[in-house]
């Protein structure tokens, strides 16, 4: 049996270990949160309707969480820039643009969230949905807000955008998703498109062909395995529809990591991320997309 010094010289050097593993977590936790994010780039072939401009480069942004210490308002501004330099035709955000999370450091007024948005590029089109965690603060204020720095919000709606229809979905998580209405004004005004929902849960609702959805919510787990996937993928369909690009029945869906955080003021394993998808016009209605890796 070793002796009592020994004992306590092991343990000291287990200690030791203990802090150097859990210090470059900890740091590892920290550059996967603040680093810019990652720009990941799609194309897709989208059935197309008459119209005078039609978006050829579309930018999704969702889950901005804007909340100390990790999406201050500054921090925004700086991703704002970032997207400028795509040159959008469309930005798109997916929703989550609040955060009341218990851990944050400092809250942010609604005003002050959404203020460094107006500084988006003034000739791309922007359009929004809301988030669950929207709808838990005030989602008439966040509409109200967002209208005044030029930014639309479709609620189970569809606009005509240069010839692409882009439908919004309510938020899901709270049930206000209403996809049947949604996929009838897809009917009555000609044909599928873009949908933009906050979860991608919707997105077997779809009727087959419709096209294109963008969605978030899921953070991609936020807190990953290093080997991919996440213990807490956020979906009720696991880890299928939890993170990147998908395609189903004649759809393709994409969700997004997201910018933010929520709950817990860092990622692991996940990273912030913007993507840039390019649009084709379809001659069929058929939608079919090609993942680049950046």
């Amino acid at each position: 049996m070793p002796s009592a010094p020994r004992r306590r010289a092991w343990f000291k050097r287990a200690a030791i270990l203990l802090v150097i593993v859990a210090s470059a977590f900890a740091a590892k936790a920290w550059h996967d949160t603040m680093r810019d994010p990652v720009v990941k780039r799609l194309t897709v072939t989208l059935p197309m309707v008459e119209g005078p401009r039609t978006p050829g480069r579309i930018v999704l942004l969702t889950d901005i969480h804007v909340a100390g210490p990790d999406m201050p308002p500054a921090r925004l501004a700086r991703i704002v820039r970032q997207v400028n330099a795509l040159k959008p035709d469309l930005v798109v955000l997916a929703g989550d643009f609040v955060s009341d999370k218990r851990t944050a450091t400092r809250h942010y007024s609604t005003r002050q969230t959404v203020a460094p948005l107006a500084y988006l590029d003034r000739q791309a089109i922007k359009l929004a949905v809301p988030g669950n965690h929207d709808h838990w603060r005030d989602v008439e204020e966040l509409e109200r807000e967002l209208a005044r720095v030029s930014i639309g919000v479709l609620r189970n709606d569809v606009v005509n955008v240069g010839g692409l229809l882009v439908a919004g979905l309510d938020d899901d998580y709270t049930g206000q998703a209403d996809v049947r209405k949604v996929t009838r004004k897809f009917t009555a005004m000609g044909r599928g498109g873009l949908v933009l929902s906050h979860s991608p849960d919707t997105f077997p609702r779809l009727p087959g062909s419709t096209g294109l959805m963008l969605a978030g919510h899921t953070h991609c787990g936020q807190i990953g395995w290093p080997w991919g996937g996440s213990p807490a993928p956020m979906s009720e369909y696991g880890q299928r529809y939890a993170c990147g690009a998908v395609r189903e029945n004649g759809n393709t869906l994409v969700t997004s990591a997201g910018l933010g955080t929520s709950v817990l003021p860092f990622r692991l394993f996940t990273q912030p991320e913007i993507w840039l998808i390019e649009v084709r016009p379809a001659p069929t209605k058929t939608a079919a997309g090609s993942l680049r890796r950046p």
